[in-house]
């Protein structure tokens, strides 16, 4: 200490280090740490040596976080980690292990090389160039885009388990910086990949600061970024209602972008047609499982007791959501864009249980599914049939790339009996038919929101269900009851490759999941319902 301090008579400052258990917090510095590992093999590993280490690394990294994961969880290992800034609960765990786990069948197809690589050999090389042409015929290929993966997969843990909102917006720039540098990245058609890429990353940066606005008027109203601390604010009435609803409705929308929720959605058709297709399923199963978790511990944590003011406009986002999503799916004439118009509707039907809040029902039946619970179990049945989908949508294709006009896949039913039923496997799902994993998600969350009091909105998601399933069946009908011969395009025959095992295992995870829940739900339901609530 300065003496100059000590005749002052100052009092010496005791400055305490944060105790931090890293048990806790292991499954996400593994995945940091596999990522920053991956950057070391691209820098090190020879070229002809990079794509089977990097995919080694990968699995391995997520294979020892879901272990970690899992031990914790069966542990009972609850408790705010990290100075209280991560909330490390049931539904947290949840979402961790369904994210490991997709997130590592979904990496699986980035490794895919039958019919060449589906990202650029180059991306700093302008497209059509001489530079590019190289870069191809010497078979350079993009093995960061694993690492890049595994920094997003990073982001996406943190999000659903922040516990202020601080961390979560230093999470939501973790998960989304990566996925703008990975939309860009596509061999064919790179115009369309970087004009996607440049649309998500301008929206995005747009969506990141009204999302930061509100959290500034929300720390402004209750003096404190914790959570719990803002529900407290709004249990004692201290604060100024106008900077609450202004901070509340901020922060729904750089929520709701992620989630890709209207009227907060025009990014989604166009990003997840021009992304690389592998991509583009990570993307529409992984971000939005990290997105709704976060909406979920927000408002259900921090916001919960002013629901009667964000319920009824949730509402009409839910109905708009899955309204818009299935009527405009209707119109696609791209198998890409018809799926993501499909997610919004996804979005919209996960809504109807975010609203009803049926955890939070004095009079609900013991043992009856909550919000949180039937949420996660549809997340788990849309994330494995979306990840399936996009698998069989790599791998239909004509001379120029992957076939991803509905024309195209006319007759498919003839030419390829397998990949076809395995896709109406998967659209059966989405429509919500029985014996299929979809029908028991939108029975839980219909449930759940039935419970809670919005019966209203049950019946509206019922009668949009009804309209949506129009545009599964009719890529059935399609395939198998039209002639094959009106397949042939202008970009000539359509064929169905032959895939190599890593994206065969991603597809073969999809069936069983969305077979096997749509035969015997239980096990995942009562796990989901012992996952509990949030952590306050």
């Amino acid at each position: 200490m300065s003496p100059h301090l000590t005749a002052l008579g100052a009092v010496p400052m005791e400055i305490t280090a944060p105790v931090i258990d890293y048990r806790l917090l292991m499954p996400v510095v593994l995945v940091f740490a596999g990522a920053c590992l991956g950057i070391l093999v691209e820098a090190l590993v020879p070229r002809s040596l990079r794509r089977s280490t990097q995919l080694v690394l990968t699995v391995l990294t997520l294979a020892a976080a879901l272990v970690v994961t899992l031990l914790n969880w069966a542990a009972g290992r609850t408790a705010l980690g990290a100075v209280g800034s991560l909330a490390l609960d049931g539904p947290t765990y949840f979402l961790w292990a369904l994210l490991l786990v997709l997130g590592a069948v979904s990496i699986l197809t980035f490794g895919e090389r039958t019919a060449g690589s589906a990202f650029a050999a180059q991306a700093a090389s302008v497209p059509g160039s001489q530079a590019e042409r190289q870069a191809i015929e010497a078979r350079v290929e993009h093995t960061e885009v694993m690492p890049l993966a595994l920094f997003a997969l990073s982001g996406m843990m943190l999000f659903p388990a922040s516990n202020d909102l601080i961390t979560m917006f230093v999470a939501l720039e973790v998960l989304s910086l990566p996925l703008y540098l990975l939309c860009g990245l596509a061999r064919r058609r790179r115009l369309l990949s970087q004009e996607a890429a440049l649309k998500y990353f301008l929206l995005g940066a747009l969506s990141s600061a009204i999302f930061l606005y509100g959290v500034a008027l929300l720390y402004g109203y209750a003096g404190s970024f914790e959570l719990v601390a803002i529900d407290t604010a709004l249990a004692l009435g201290t604060g100024s209602p106008g900077l609450l609803l202004a901070g509340m409705g901020l922060l729904a929308i750089g929520l709701l972008f992620k989630f890709g929720a209207v009227p907060f959605r025009s990014w989604t058709p166009d990003v997840y047609a021009g992304a690389p297709t592998p991509v583009t399923g990570f993307m529409a199963a992984c971000t939005k499982i990290a997105a709704i978790g976060a909406l979920l511990r927000v408002f259900y944590v921090g916001l919960g007791a002013d629901r009667w003011d964000w319920q009824p406009l949730m509402s009409i986002v839910a109905v708009a959501t899955m309204a818009l999503g299935s009527v405009l799916a209707i119109t696609q004439t791209d198998i890409k864009r018809m799926l993501a118009y499909s997610s919004i509707a996804h979005a919209g039907f996960i809504l109807t249980a975010f609203v009803g809040a049926s955890q939070a029902a004095t009079g609900a039946p013991a043992g009856s599914l909550t919000s949180v619970s039937s949420i996660m179990f549809y997340l788990v049945a849309y994330g494995s049939a979306t990840i399936g989908a996009f698998a069989i949508v790599t791998m239909v294709r004509d001379p120029s790339g992957e076939a991803t006009l509905l024309s195209s896949w006319v007759g498919l039913g003839r030419r390829s009996p397998a990949a076809a039923l395995v896709f109406s496997v998967f659209l059966l799902s989405f429509a919500g038919i029985p014996l299929t994993s979809g029908f028991i998600g939108k029975w839980a969350v219909f449930a759940a929101a039935w419970t809670g009091g919005a019966r209203w909105l049950v019946v509206v998601a019922v009668v949009i269900s009804v309209v949506a399933a129009f545009f599964y069946i009719r890529v059935i009908v399609l395939m198998f009851f039209s002639e094959p011969g009106t397949a042939v395009t202008g970009g000539g025959e359509v064929r169905v490759i032959r895939p190599q095992l890593v994206t065969l295992l991603a597809v073969a995870v999809g069936v069983v999941v969305t077979v096997g829940l749509g035969v015997f739900p239980g096990p995942v339901l009562d796990l989901a319902q012992q996952a509990g609530e949030f952590l306050r």
